[in-house]
């Protein structure tokens, strides 16, 4: 099976794509936010080019596992996106996924600012996403 990992944004997608067989997580191009009917037809674009079987997408819990104005932004979200696409969709927690994202900017020395424009961090963040998913598989 081939999924599509996403990071919810208010600016842009983070986006990232893996399968259960290598159960390995890529990066892929982040999206824009522009309108959710955009959106959701450019993730049914990828869905068919890549012949997605799942997307998961992260889930913004609070750290006592409540869910907060973040996450509920996410469920809407994703009922809008469920109007568009086939595809099962999948919450998955993605907590501490931005911290671990900071730490490999950190690391690899890049500007913070030019990464997060280029939409980098944001599909780091889905790669961060989808693999966790994967490795649970």
């Amino acid at each position: 099976m081939n999924y599509l990992g996403i990071d919810y944004g208010t600016k842009r997608l983070g986006l990232s794509v893996g399968d259960d067989a290598l159960k390995f997580a890529v990066p892929i191009e982040a999206i824009p936010m522009t309108t959710w009917e955009k959106v959701a037809q450019k993730i049914a674009e990828i869905g068919n080019l890549r012949q997605i079987h799942k997307i998961i997408v992260g889930y913004p819990f609070n750290m006592d596992d409540t869910i907060g104005a973040k996450a509920m932004e996410v469920d809407r979200f994703i009922h809008w996106l469920e109007r568009f696409v086939s595809i099962p969709i999948e919450r998955i927690d993605e907590r501490l996924t931005s911290e671990n994202v900071g730490d490999l900017r950190r690391r690899s020395g890049k500007n913070r600012r030019n990464l997060r424009k280029s939409g980098a961090i944001d599909s780091a963040a889905a790669v961060l996403i989808l693999q966790d998913y994967l490795d649970k598989i």
